[in-house]
């Protein structure tokens, strides 16, 4: 018998309004948890990606620019930027009754990519966020994914002053195979960000579900044919 540490039950009462802390809660349902990355250039929208998503208060290691980031930092198209994450951003999203994305941000800028290594340690997929005004910048993070053998989705930030782009011209000027998946997103709301989260599992899914055909018998298995 379980105890509570009182002798008797407390009688039945009014059941309490959900508190501002309950939504920090994971459902007792959830079964299986994935790290996530967020990844991308400079001011591509990386923390107000994760921050409109999460369902927890995010933590943010955003600080004040300063004046030792003239000639540093690159703020072209980015000019009223006035904070910048340092360390990493967290957030936390409930998919479904049984699966948690947990989301980790990169920072953007060179001097912070030492930090990666942890972040992207243990992480099954990544988002990366596009600005269409500087695509250059995301090279490096694509590169990295690709190198640690990371899929990832390529979402492209959708700015207020950002010319409309075809996703041909964009996947050509990405250099992006076919098979990754490209779609456009407004990191301030909500459900934008949900659906670029939910093309990726897609993403991880069809990748792990699909066999590749080698091109010639494997010597340990010689074709039957004569």
């Amino acid at each position: 018998m379980v105890s509570n540490g009182s002798e008797h039950a407390a009688p039945p009462g009014p059941r309490a309004e959900p508190g501002p802390r309950d939504q920090d809660l994971l459902p007792a349902s959830a079964e299986r948890s994935v790290k996530i990355a967020v990844v991308g250039g400079f001011g591509a929208g990386k923390t107000t990606l994760v921050g409109s998503v999460s369902e927890i208060r995010p933590l943010t290691t955003e600080e004040t620019m300063t004046r030792d980031s003239v000639g540093v930092d690159d703020l072209a198209g980015v000019a009223d930027k006035t904070e910048t994450t340092v360390a990493m951003d967290f957030g936390r999203i409930t998919i479904d009754a049984r699966l948690v994305l947990y989301l980790f941000g990169t920072p953007g800028q060179q001097r912070f990519w030492f930090l990666w290594n942890g972040i992207l340690e243990g992480a099954l997929g990544a988002v990366v966020l596009v600005d269409s005004r500087r695509l250059a910048d995301c090279f490096p993070s694509m590169d990295r994914l690709e190198e640690d053998g990371i899929p990832f989705v390529v979402a492209v930030n959708v700015f207020p002053d950002s010319a409309p782009h075809p996703p041909e011209e964009l996947r050509a000027a990405l250099d992006l195979p076919g098979h990754v998946p490209l779609i456009a997103c407004d990191a301030r709301r909500r459900a934008s960000g949900r659906d670029v989260l939910l093309t990726l599992l897609r993403h991880l899914y069809d990748s792990a579900t699909t066999v590749p055909v080698p091109d010639h018998p494997s010597p340990d298995h010689p074709s039957e044919a004569p």
